[in-house]
């Protein structure tokens, strides 16, 4: 990353330095989630679709611990593996909108609350600004080669209620709390970094 743009990551402390965590980073650019695998302090293990293994990017996302995940049916193969992460104190990477959009956090889906109130991994939100801002000249579906993409980290924080329930209720007004914690995020690191 550090290579073909120039990323400037801010807030990567408040990454806990151990144990489980899930960083939950807004979608906009499919570069999002390499730019974040090669800026994180830790190593990241992101839950990927499955149109992305294949070819010879398949071995090379197993060996550096991406999670395969259907996402046309509830996947308990993915399930288990992200649990796996978590349990074994890893770092799970999740795009709580499911897929690539406006990179907004409007409109997140239930997973995100499921393995955080499952898991009790506290949630830091990541930013990613700055990766569809110039296209670049070689490559147009690429950001333009040297230039700046902004990783923002926040404060990790607990999704749950403390209760452990974990009811449909209780994860619908997790993932609320999420959604107003991580749309609270993007509008400060916006902010800050005037993107």
């Amino acid at each position: 990353m550090y290579g073909l743009w120039k990323p400037r990551v801010l807030g990567a402390w408040r990454v806990p330095a151990s144990g489980p965590v899930i960083l939950a980073v807004n979608h906009a650019h499919f570069v999002d989630g390499p730019m974040l695998i090669g800026t994180s302090p830790r190593p990241v293990h992101f839950l990927i679709k499955k149109e992305a293994f294949i070819g010879p990017l398949d071995p090379f996302l197993r060996s550096v611990g991406q999670v395969k995940v259907d996402r046309g049916v509830a996947d308990r193969n993915a399930i288990t593996g992200a649990l796996r992460v978590l349990e074994e104190g890893g770092v799970l990477g999740i795009f709580p909108e499911g897929t690539r959009g406006e990179g907004d956090f409007a409109a997140l889906r239930a997973g995100l609350a499921y393995f955080a109130v499952r898991s009790g991994a506290p949630i830091v939100p990541v930013a990613v600004l700055g990766s569809t801002e110039k296209p670049g000249r070689l490559i147009p579906k690429l950001p333009a080669l040297r230039s700046r993409v902004d990783v923002v980290f926040g404060d990790p924080f607990e999704a749950g209620d403390g209760s452990g329930r974990r009811t449909r209720k209780a994860l619908d007004e997790a993932t609320e709390r999420i959604q107003e914690r991580l749309t609270a995020h993007l509008g400060s690191a916006r902010r800050f970094t005037g993107r």
